[in-house]
Parts: C-alpha cells; sequence; structure tokens
C-alpha cells in the first residue's frame, strides 16, 4: 500500500499510549524530540479519547501492548490510519517494535521506505427483537462466552443462513487472522497469517472430541445464536464486553469495509515474530 506521507516534508503524526501506565509516559516523552524532529505532532492522547477521524494525520505511533493498539484502532472507527507498534508490553504481536528498534527505524518510517499490510477488521452486529441492539468494530476476535453458572451451552453457528452445527461446549471464538494468536490460540486454535482474508472459529472445550476449528472464507456471514444461554452469557469483542445474550438474540459477523493498517518495518518477518514471541525452537535442549 502507498505510504500517504512518502511525498511530504514531515508527516503529520498522533501519539497514543495509556497514560495510567508511567513507564509508557516516560517512554513517550524521552522518544518525542526524536518524533518531532522528523514529524509534525498533532496530537497526544494518554486516555484514547480523541475523535481521531475528525483529525487530520498520515500515522499514528501507539506505544504500549497490542491491547493499545487494539485501542486505537477502535478509536479510529471507519477512518483507519497506518499504525506503528512500539512494544512496552508483553508478547507484542501487533506492537513489535522495542524501543532501541523505533529510533534505528524511525527515518526510514518517515521517508516512506517501508511497507503497510491491510488487516481484516470485521462488524460484529448484535440483532434484539428484530433490531440492531448494538454494533461493533473489531480487528480480534467475537467471542461467546458462558459465564456462570459456567453450565455447558448449545450454540447454533450458521455460515451464509445455513445452519453450519450446534456446538455443546462453553463459548465460541471467531477470530480474524489477527485475532489468531490472541484468545483463539489460547484455546487451541491454529495460527493464521495475518494477511489472509479468513475467519477461524474455535468452540471452548467442545463436548464432543471430533470437534475441531475451521477455518473460512472472510467474505461470508457468520451469524450465532444461544438458545437457552446462562443468565451471565455474554458477547465480546476485542475483550470488551457488549451484552448480555438472551435465548432470541441473533450475533452476526462478517467483513468490515475499513482495514487495519500496520507499518512493517525491514528485518520484521512474519515468522520472525512467530518465533521469538512464541519460543519456537528448531531443537529440543538438553
Amino acid at each position: 500500500m502507498t505510504r500517504s506521507w512518502s511525498k511530504v516534508e514531515r508527516p503529520r503524526v498522533v501519539v497514543l499510549g495509556s497514560g495510567e501506565r508511567p513507564a509508557v509516559q516516560s517512554e513517550v516523552e524521552r522518544l518525542l524530540p526524536t518524533i518531532q524532529r522528523l514529524a509534525e505532532v498533532v496530537a497526544i492522547d494518554w486516555e484514547f479519547s480523541i475523535d481521531l477521524p475528525s483529525l487530520d494525520f498520515d500515522l499514528a505511533i501507539v506505544f504500549g501492548g497490542d491491547g493499545s493498539i487494539l485501542r486505537a484502532s477502535r478509536q479510529m472507527g471507519l477512518r483507519q490510519r497506518p499504525v506503528l507498534g512500539v512494544n512496552l508490553g508483553k508478547l507484542g504481536f501487533l506492537a513489535d517494535l522495542s524501543p532501541t528498534e523505533f529510533l534505528e527505524v524511525w527515518p526510514a518510517v518517515v521517508s516512506g521506505r517501508v511497507g503497510i499490510a491491510e488487516h481484516l477488521m470485521f462488524v460484529c452486529t448484535l440483532w434484539r427483537d428484530g433490531k440492531v441492539e448494538r454494533r461493533s468494530l473489531g480487528l480480534n476476535e467475537t467471542a461467546i462466552l458462558g459465564g456462570p453458572p459456567y453450565s455447558i451451552l448449545d450454540i447454533e453457528l450458521y455460515v451464509d443462513a445455513e445452519l453450519a452445527t450446534t456446538y455443546s461446549c462453553d463459548g465460541l471464538i471467531l477470530s480474524t487472522p489477527v485475532g489468531s494468536t490472541a484468545h483463539n490460540l489460547s484455546a487451541g486454535g491454529p495460527i493464521l497469517r495475518k494477511t489472509l482474508p479468513a475467519f477461524v472459529i474455535s468452540p471452548l472445550n467442545p463436548h464432543t472430541l471430533t470437534v475441531r476449528p475451521v477455518v473460512d472464507d472472510a467474505d461470508r456471514v457468520y451469524e450465532i445464536v444461544v438458545p437457552r444461554p446462562n443468565a451471565s452469557t455474554a458477547l465480546v469483542v476485542d475483550g470488551q464486553m457488549v451484552s448480555t445474550l438472551g435465548p432470541t438474540d441473533r450475533v452476526r459477523v462478517e467483513r468490515a469495509e475499513p482495514k487495519f493498517q500496520l507499518v512493517e518495518v525491514s528485518g520484521h518477518s512474519y515468522y520472525r515474530t512467530l518465533r521469538e514471541k512464541l519460543g519456537w525452537s528448531g531443537r529440543i535442549r538438553g
């Protein structure tokens, strides 16, 4: 994808980070003079509360972990802009650069000598009594979580309006490739290359051993119904509680029009990230 700032002298950037974490603020303050030497900082947001769609900027620099990047993607809404993540968290699949690496690559970023990968986003719509109750834009996953009293759920999955199956399980995750290394991975689901146009469907603790995660086309429409939910059965999007679910509620998940845009720098390949973040090794150590 073409860098929108590659032909301007000083790109316009916003800086985002969690203000409740002192380490984030101190690191931003340390790196801010370096950023400002080559770019115009139009806003610094410690609370992820600024109306980003109304701002004119070329690039968002997000300090923190992958959770901070998820907050930034929600904050940008339908007007997604390129994101450069600086990892001050733990794993950091999206926020992949250390502060030291950021200093090294910042001139290349400003000059446009980087790639921008576009990633699938989705719209999750909760239908209640024939009307739209809530609509959420997401990047990682939609999850149906059982909640107390923790009895097993029957969860119906429809694909393009056809009943695919009824899961007997503790919950269900419908994940994007970006989200495949998050909750989906912890639940035993597969890792998908982040640029694949696909969703992965992973049941949580299915009662039938033959039930396995399924990968399907992102252009299909997925609908979920829980006919007999527990009192606290919930719809969760990217870790954020959307609503508890009733027996007639219908959850619809489909590809979103905007795409999440992630700046990619030289030396940070897909398999290098997996190898380093997940501790993969080519041999067993004695």
